[in-house]
């Protein structure tokens, strides 16, 4: 109950910093008029800010389930924040549907009232797949914690056929390392997927300009190469994330100890969750600032 109750809550946290009917990105649209450099910096205090609700919530969840049922009540929260996921995988795919309709009309030489309504659409389903994605990253810290726990019980058994005691203590020098560690290792991911898009979205660019320079001396346009760049780039730039993710807790467990393995985890949960929540709604808040704008509500004090 703790865990679909909280997801709820999260639910209509996240709707209200992302959805452009409330002040956060009523407040990111106006920035704008004094260019980007505003809009950025409270984009991200609005995803900074946006994380401390659904902490606390995740954070009595925990309390609650553990409380009652140790960590097999974590497990059952996780499940019960995921009982909703039916719901949010349909919710989350509500936007990409509704923005390739616009492109797929914009393409077709539709009228423009077309790509207005399915931009409306597609604000909607920024909100919604933010939404999702709050169930989503719930879920996942719940899950991790349970995982971790088990894996604390497992070490613990090793230990009592030795007849030894086994504790984790973040004071111990080895664990407080990898605990430092561990939190380092989010932000790492993240910048290896952020270089990645980037360094894509230049080839892409590169693409399209050198296509309209051909367009215009009456040559066709090749949207297969554009599709090839994004599929080469969303395979092979992904190699050195995924590979972060799977080797450095096995190169960390068999290079020093399980007491470093053990802050390794304990920092990626705790960091990862923070990331992810802030993350997400500020993309979200920033993409439906960009629909109001596009849609007419914001007018530049600048001519």
């Amino acid at each position: 109950m703790s865990g679909l109750w909280s997801g709820l809550a999260i639910g209509f946290i996240t709707e209200y910093y992302t959805s452009n009917r409330f002040s956060p990105v009523q407040g990111l649209v106006e920035s704008c008029r004094m260019g980007a450099a505003p809009n950025i910096i409270l984009g991200l205090a609005l995803g900074y800010m946006s994380t401390i609700a659904p902490i606390c919530l995740i954070a009595v969840t925990i309390w609650i389930s553990f409380t009652f049922a140790g960590m097999y009540g974590i497990a059952l929260a996780a499940i019960g924040m995921l009982g909703c996921l039916p719901v949010a995988l349909a919710i989350d795919g509500y936007g990409p549907i509704a923005d390739n309709a616009g492109g797929i009309s914009e393409m077709s030489g539709l009228d423009a009232d077309v790509r207005t309504n399915t931009d409306k659409l597609d604000a909607a389903g920024n909100t919604t797949a933010a939404i999702g994605k709050g169930f989503a990253i719930g879920s996942a810290c719940l899950v991790s914690l349970a995982l971790f726990g088990a894996y604390i019980v497992r070490v613990s058994e090793a230990q009592d056929s030795e007849n030894k005691t086994y504790s984790v203590n973040v004071l111990q020098p080895t664990c407080f390392a990898g605990l430092i560690l561990g939190a380092m290792i989010p932000y790492a991911f993240s910048a290896m997927t952020m270089a990645a898009v980037g360094e894509a979205a230049n080839e892409m660019i590169a693409e399209i300009k050198s296509q309209f320079i051909k367009i215009k001396q009456g040559e066709p346009a090749d949207p297969d190469r554009c599709v090839a760049i994004s599929t080469k780039a969303s395979l092979k730039k992904m190699i050195a994330p995924g590979a972060l993710v799977i080797f450095t807790p096995v190169t960390v467990g068999l290079l020093f100890s399980k007491n470093a393995l053990n802050g390794l985890l304990a920092g990626i949960i705790v960091s990862g969750i923070q990331i992810a929540f802030s993350f997400s709604n500020t993309g979200g808040a920033w993409d439906n600032a960009k629909k109001s704008i596009e849609a007419g509500t914001y007018r530049s004090a600048v001519p």
